[in-house]
C-alpha cells in the first residue's frame, strides 16, 4: 500500500530532532509526516524520488541551483539554526513560491531576559559585590554603592530593533526608562509605535546611559561599532552586546572597558570558545557570559512547536505564521555565523 503522507528531510544540525521537539511533538511528526533524516552534506546525494517529494525540509543544509530544481514538491525551508547564510539560491526559491522561515524568535525572550541582568548588575555591581564577598573585602551599605545607578528612569538606547530588541523593550517597561532606538531598516513610526524615539547612530550611543546592542550581522554593519562609537558613550555607561559579536570592533570594546571609561556585558564573542588566554577573561569592568542566553531547553522545543503549526498551515493551502519569513531584499545582506557543531 502506497504512503500517502507528505514527506519531510531532516537535517537540522547543530539541533537534533530530540532537542526542538518534545517526545510528544516528535511522536506527532512522525506518525504525520514521513521522515527522511540525513545530514548536510548528504542531502544532494539522496534519490531523485526522494527529492522530488519533499514537501518540506527541517535544517540549513547547502542547496545548489541544481538540487532545489530537483525538489519539485518543496514548499517550505524550516532553519532552525536560525541564521540565514548565503548557502542556497534564495532568488530561485522565492521564485517558486517556496517559503525560508526561521525560529530565531524563539530566544528573543530569554535573551531578552539576561539583557536586563546584565544591564542590573552593571548598573548595581551586583556581579563585582559577589566576587568582593568571597574575597573578604565586601563593603556594607553606602560604602558598597558609590557607582551605583537606577535603571528605573534611566536614558535607554537599543540598536537594532527585530525581535530580540522588541522583546527587550517589553522587558524594560516596568523600568519606565527614556527609551531611544536605532534601525535604519524600520520607519520611524514603527519605533514610535513602541513609545520610544527613534535616533540616529551618534544620539544613541551619545545620549544613553545603558545601551543595548541587538543589531544582526549584515554585509554593511560588520564591526561598525568601533573606538569612535565607544569614545562617544557617556563616561560610566554600560554596553551591553546581546546580538552577533561582529557588529563589535572587539579590540576597540576592550579597550574602552580597560580605560574605565565604560563598563561592558557580553553574551557573545569573536572567537567561540573563548582562548583560555584571552585578555578579555581578566579584564574590570566586563561581565562576561558564554553564549547562553538563549540556550533553554523551553525555547528549543517552542522551535518544534512553531514548526508543526506552520506546517498545519501550509497544508491546508495557508501562509507559515509563527515562524519568520526570510525577506526577498534583506536575506543575501545576513552575515550571522551559525552555531559552532563542536
Amino acid at each position: 500500500m502506497t504512503d500517502s503522507r507528505p514527506l519531510v528531510i531532516s537535517c537540522p544540525l547543530p539541533r537534533t530532532l530530540d532537542l526542538i521537539f518534545t517526545p510528544e511533538r516528535l511522536a506527532g511528526l512522525r506518525a504525520r509526516y514521513r521522515l527522511v533524516e540525513t545530514v548536510d552534506e548528504e542531502l544532494a546525494t539522496l534519490p531523485p524520488a526522494v527529492l522530488a517529494e519533499a514537501r518540506y525540509i527541517i535544517g540549513q543544509p547547502p542547496l545548489s541551483e541544481a538540487t532545489l530544481a530537483a525538489m519539485t514538491g518543496l514548499r517550505c525551508i524550516f532553519n532552525v539554526e536560525s541564521n540565514l547564510l548565503p548557502n542556497m539560491p534564495y532568488d530561485a526559491a522565492f521564485a517558486r513560491g517556496i517559503h525560508v522561515v526561521t525560529t530565531g524568535a524563539v530566544f528573543a525572550e530569554p535573551v531578552a531576559e539576561i539583557g536586563l541582568g546584565f544591564a542590573l548588575s552593571l548598573l548595581r555591581n551586583i556581579h563585582g559585590a559577589e566576587a568582593d564577598f568571597r574575597a573578604g573585602r565586601e563593603l556594607w551599605g553606602g560604602d558598597g554603592n558609590a557607582q551605583a545607578r537606577l535603571l528605573t528612569g534611566a536614558e535607554v538606547s537599543i540598536i537594532g530593533f527585530g525581535d530580540l530588541g522588541r522583546a527587550l523593550a517589553r522587558v524594560l517597561a516596568g523600568f519606565r526608562p527614556r527609551l531611544s532606538i536605532h534601525d535604519p531598516w524600520l520607519p520611524e513610526a514603527r519605533i514610535r509605535e513602541a513609545r520610544a524615539r527613534p535616533v540616529d547612530l551618534p544620539t544613541a550611543l551619545r545620549e544613553a546611559d545603558v545601551v543595548f546592542v541587538t543589531a544582526a550581522v549584515t554585509s554593511e554593519n560588520r564591526g561598525f561599532l568601533g573606538a569612535e562609537a565607544f569614545a562617544t558613550l557617556r563616561p560610566g555607561a554600560a554596553f551591553i552586546l546581546l546580538s552577533r559579536a561582529d557588529v563589535v570592533d572587539f579590540d576597540a570594546l576592550l579597550e574602552a572597558v580597560a580605560s574605565g571609561r565604560i563598563v561592558a556585558a557580553t553574551d557573545v564573542w569573536p572567537e567561540e570558545p573563548l582562548p583560555r588566554d584571552h585578555r578579555a577573561r581578566a579584564l574590570p569592568g566586563l561581565l562576561k557570559s558564554a553564549h547562553r542566553a538563549g540556550a533553554l531547553d523551553v525555547a528549543f522545543q517552542r522551535m518544534g512547536e512553531m514548526v508543526l503549526a506552520d506546517m498545519d498551515l501550509i497544508d491546508r493551502g495557508l501562509p507559515p505564521n509563527l515562524c519568520k519569513r526570510a525577506e526577498r531584499e534583506t536575506v543575501a545582506r545576513m552575515r550571522s555565523r551559525p552555531v559552532s557543531r563542536n
